[in-house]
């Protein structure tokens, strides 16, 4: 059995959503200094609080590109309170599994996410 799955490779070698956003809603940056990854994640949203866009720039293995490729596919046109319900187990199902080693990018992606959706809301209040 390979290590990773076809849709790991698929999100590692074909990222969806990669970039950043001008003027985004909110930004979330987190990192694992145990392995070195740095995600980072732009969204915009829009008056109904549904994520028109969202793009990242990850720093890292292959398994976090993959982790935040496709955790910006599941949010990409969800509405916020959806988005927040997102963990890190939906991302690594959607992939058809991670290796136990790196689902810790799975988890960055989660992070990520919660933290941009963070950083909107904190913007919004003001």
């Amino acid at each position: 059995m390979a290590l990773y799955s076809d849709k790991v490779m698929d999100h590692f070698r074909n990222p969806r959503n990669v970039g950043t956003i001008e003027d985004p809603s909110g930004v979330g940056e987190v990192g694992n200094t145990a392995c070195g990854d740095i995600m980072k994640i732009y969204l915009k949203i829009n008056d109904e609080e549904i994520i028109e866009d969202v793009k990242f720039e990850t720093f890292g293995c292959g398994s976090a590109i993959a982790s935040s490729s496709m955790a910006t596919e599941l949010i990409k046109g969800k509405h916020v309170s959806e988005a927040m319900e997102l963990t890190n187990k939906a991302v690594a199902e959607a992939l058809d599994g991670l290796p136990a080693h790196k689902m810790h990018c799975s988890v960055l992606a989660e992070e990520a996410i919660q933290a941009a959706l963070e950083d909107y809301k904190s913007k919004k209040a003001q």
